[in-house]
């Protein structure tokens, strides 16, 4: 038995992620307490599955794949700088999305409930629409007064729009310079 450390996520489009690469480096800063995302790692995540045994791979994707056939390609909002829990104490930096077909949010409430039914642990809070730009470094679990400024200036900015017609499962494979990802399959929706 072989396991893969794995989740289903949204690719960025171009755009949407040269104005997250932006801002990311606009807001980080050296010792400001924060593990940013690898500018190549960024992504829409819907779902964390944890370590996959590779015979349920295929299962996963049926179970991907019935979902997304329901669904038409939508649009999202990329907008405002913010933070997880608050901005206040964020353990997450990210921007927020407007999910206005609420197409995504929909899909999410899918996964988790099919997922459940395999095995996979349902999430205990509500999905909330958001792209992670990085979080608390563990030992501080505290950003600096500085990042969180850099943050709070930056809550109106507007990144894009983008058209999501796909979903993937990705393979995460921790290593020493950070995480590098591997797709394992790219869903169509619609289909």
């Amino acid at each position: 038995m072989h396991t893969i450390r794995s989740f289903i996520a949204i690719p960025l489009s171009n755009q949407v992620a040269r104005s997250a690469t932006r801002l990311v480096e606009r807001l980080s800063a050296p010792g400001d307490g924060i593990r940013w995302v690898p500018l190549d790692n960024l992504h829409l995540t819907l779902k964390f599955l944890g370590d996959v045994d590779n015979t349920e791979v295929p299962q996963v994707c049926n179970i991907i794949r019935n979902i997304t056939k329901d669904f038409e390609p939508f649009d999202l909002d990329f907008a405002g700088a913010g933070g997880f829990p608050n901005l206040e104490r964020p353990r997450v930096l990210c921007v927020h999305i407007d999910d206005p077909s609420n197409s995504l949010s929909r899909i999410v409430a899918r996964l988790e409930d099919e997922l459940a039914a395999i095995g996979f642990k349902p999430e205990p809070r509500d999905y909330v629409p958001h792209l992670t730009l990085g979080r608390t470094k563990s030992g501080s679990r505290r950003a600096s007064g500085d990042v969180i400024d850099r943050v709070k200036a930056n809550t109106e900015m507007k990144l894009g729009q983008m058209n999501v017609d796909t979903v993937q499962l990705i393979a995460s494979f921790l290593e020493k310079q950070g995480p590098s990802y591997q797709v394992m399959d790219t869903i169509e929706l619609g289909e």
